[in-house]
């Protein structure tokens, strides 16, 4: 009988830790929906249809090809220049 009592208890208290749910004020989450919003620039923008202007996709694959090959041969950097300051004997 008292295994079954110290059992029950035992349930008992892990369930009462879950039982109780956090309380959380009328403004929960509106500092992180502030900010949010202060870092959007034009909210408008996204209903916007349009497709964005640019470079035409020939040139923008030469481009991007070049930017490519920058990586693949650096240009060679120029010799210091060296220049001695005061008098030489």
């Amino acid at each position: 009988m008292a295994t079954c009592k110290t059992i029950v208890c035992v349930a008992a208290l892990l369930l009462q830790g879950c039982s109780t749910a956090p309380r959380f004020d009328k403004h929960f989450g509106a500092s992180v929906r502030a900010n949010l919003a202060a870092q959007t620039i034009a909210p408008h923008n996204a209903a916007n249809a349009n497709p964005a202007l640019g470079i035409d996709g020939p040139a923008a694959r030469a481009a991007q090809a070049r930017y490519q090959r920058s990586f693949a041969q650096p240009e060679a950097e120029p010799a210091p220049v060296i220049r001695i300051m005061g008098s030489v004997q």
